[in-house]
């Protein structure tokens, strides 16, 4: 996989339609298998008022769902900025295999999009961060990881 930067400019065009719609931040996505756009997005935070409705994650449940698959493996993203924490992990979960983007974060936080507070409270022990975090029946919770075990039409993801 080598960069491609028609890709990347139609991740930029779609931050900038972004900013003419007032759906969301100024922030796009593409999702690209074998030189072809799977699918795209475009931050929709204020339009589906859904704080986990970032382009990237619009982009890989679109392209989940044009696959009809869970797993986007054999597939690279282009995005307008660097992907934040919860863009990032779901990068990692879809199993796509390459980011390229443009902006970095700096440049979104001159813009009030700074997500530096989210990957220091994630350097934490969580008994440190600032949402409390507690645990309790852990041995009720562990049943369902032993069930999902035994079972043998599990799908490993």
């Amino acid at each position: 996989m080598s960069v491609q930067p028609a890709f990347l400019r139609e991740a930029i065009q779609l931050s900038l339609a972004n900013v003419d719609s007032g759906d969301g931040g100024p922030f796009g996505a593409v999702v690209v298998r074998d030189g072809e756009v799977i699918a795209r997005g475009r931050n929709r935070v204020l339009r589906e008022n859904d704080p986990t409705a970032h382009a990237e994650v619009i982009a890989i449940r679109r392209a989940c769902a044009r696959l009809d698959s869970f797993s986007l493996a054999g597939c690279e993203i282009y995005a307008s900025c660097q992907p934040c924490s919860m863009c990032l992990s779901a990068i990692y979960w879809a199993r796509i295999e390459r980011i390229t983007f443009a902006a970095e974060p700096a440049d979104a936080a001159a813009a009030g999009f700074d997500d530096a507070a989210f990957y220091e409270e994630l350097a934490k022990p969580p008994q440190e961060r600032a949402i409390p975090m507690t645990q309790a029946l852990r041995a009720e919770a562990q049943r369902a990881f032993q069930l999902w075990m035994q079972n043998p039409n599990r799908i490993s993801y």
